[in-house]
């Protein structure tokens, strides 16, 4: 039975029948597609809630990692899955942003159902110990001197962390160079190394590395100081008045899953986010749960695409920028 044959019968499934199909769901194993390679944030946040998740949908749940393309492998990979609650996407930020830098075979707010935003945190710009950049303005100083002889890695062109350091650049009229990776893991790798001077990174990754002092934090993109690195100053009190860009983590599924087993998998993930354990080792990671609602999640998203869709158009950012 093909993808379209199949949703078309469970749309005929009369509207009485949807609780009792909800509550037979998971048959299977639960996939959650995770659209980077290992090592990265999304990674990380599927694994944290991955234990947890299994023991109260009472199956297995796999995280499976197929990286490429900014994240739209796997999203692509969702889209085309049976809609019927087995094959989830745990996204970021770039699910937004590729709808505009990126010519792609579905529209993001007709592709997807949308489950829930898990939870978000700050960017922070790091530089690597052996550079002489303990704060923004030095940096930005030496960037004036040497237009794009500083390079800076992020996960992707088109991530948020690409976006938000060409907003600032655009800003404060500055420039450096774009290094972009498959994923934070092998970014993540190359900045601890030396081998690129500069890292543009939710801190979920690279907390316990800015602690440690193995990555200098020159900055963090939220309106006011995170919780988590309280002592490093926002862009917004450096110079960038009204600089905001988080990054989240969001669950998505692929258009036609019935609403029953949608809110079913939203009330899971709610519960296993609300439990200290879970909320501890987010924590760790400097991430603030949201555990929103199907329809919160909706709207943050249709958000997000006008917000970052603009920033893009307005810089000219491209796929192969």
């Amino acid at each position: 039975m093909n993808r379209r044959a199949a949703l078309g019968s469970m749309l005929a499934v009369p509207a009485l029948a949807a609780p009792a199909y909800a509550q037979s769901w998971p048959e299977r194993p639960v996939r959650i597609i995770v659209p980077y390679p290992p090592g990265g944030s999304n990674d990380t946040v599927a694994r944290i809630v991955q234990p947890r998740l299994q023991e109260i949908l009472g199956k297995p749940v796999i995280v499976d990692n197929r990286a490429g393309a900014s994240g739209s492998v796997g999203s692509g990979e969702t889209a085309r899955a049976l809609p019927d609650g087995h094959t989830w996407l745990l996204a970021n930020d770039t699910i937004a942003s590729n709808e505009t830098l990126m010519n792609l075979p579905y529209r993001t707010m007709e592709a997807f159902t949308f489950c829930s935003v898990l939870g978000t945190c700050p960017y922070a710009l790091t530089a690597h110990p052996s550079t002489p950049f303990r704060d923004l303005a030095q940096l930005i100083e030496a960037a004036k001197a040497a237009p794009e002889a500083l390079s800076y890695a992020t996960t992707g062109v088109g991530s948020l962390a690409h976006i938000a350091t060409v907003l600032l650049q655009q800003r404060g009229d500055f420039k450096l160079s774009h290094v972009p990776y498959r994923g934070g893991g092998p970014a993540l790798q190359d900045a601890i190394a030396g081998h690129v001077p500069l890292f543009m990174s939710n801190i979920v990754i690279i907390l316990s590395h800015m602690r440690e002092g193995r990555l200098m934090p020159l900055g963090v993109s939220s309106a006011a100081p995170s919780r988590f690195l309280p002592n490093v100053p926002t862009f917004a009190s450096q110079g960038f008045p009204g600089f905001e860009a988080l990054t989240y983590w969001v669950m998505v599924g692929p258009a036609g899953i019935p609403a029953a087993i949608n809110n079913r998998f939203q009330q899971a993930l709610k519960q296993v986010l609300s439990e200290a354990p879970v909320q501890a080792r987010m924590a760790e990671q400097g991430a603030d749960i949201v555990a929103s609602s199907p329809a919160e999640t909706e709207t943050f998203l249709r958000a997000e695409i006008a917000k970052w869709g603009e920033v893009i158009r307005a810089n000219n950012i491209r796929a192969e920028s």
